[in-house]
């Protein structure tokens, strides 16, 4: 990348909060992943369906870090089922869909898987799919491009 393009970059932190609209969920903290190419989103009672042959997928998310209050039944187009390999090697076959999420002043569209990140310390990784051409990650920093940073 050349350094012209670097300096329209905007910069995030490692970790971030972030809006999914469509999800109802604002505010929300994610971890900047390089390492993922994929976005994932922690998710419970995940259930595919058809309705005249057109397939979707319900799932139930959460607003609040470590507590299940306020949780969110949502029901949203599936894009494909992908096989995401964690950082432990493991692979998953996981449903995938598309929804518009907000970082800073950036609103834009991305791919999110969905899984149980229950045990996981952050409830949402934020990939390098959705970061490329957008954002350079400064990992020695959280917040740059929260709604509170004033960004």
């Amino acid at each position: 990348m050349t350094q012209k393009k670097q300096e329209k970059l905007k910069i995030v932190g490692w970790r971030e909060k972030i809006h999914l609209p469509e999800f109802g969920l604002y505010n929300y903290k994610v971890k900047v992943d390089t390492g993922a190419r994929t976005s994932a989103i922690h998710a419970e009672d995940i259930k595919m369906f058809e309705v005249d042959g057109k397939r979707y997928v319900s799932f139930t998310v959460f607003p609040n870090q470590k507590n299940k209050k306020d949780s969110r039944r949502l029901t949203f187009p599936k894009l494909e089922k992908r096989t995401i390999r964690s950082s432990t090697g493991r692979e998953t076959l996981r449903p995938v869909v598309v929804t518009e999420i907000q970082v800073g002043k950036e609103v834009f569209e991305i791919e999110l898987t969905l899984v149980n990140r229950a045990t996981l310390g952050f409830r949402m990784l934020l990939g390098r799919t959705a970061l490329k051409g957008r954002f350079m990650v400064d990992s020695s920093s959280s917040y740059l491009q929260s709604p509170s940073s004033g960004n």
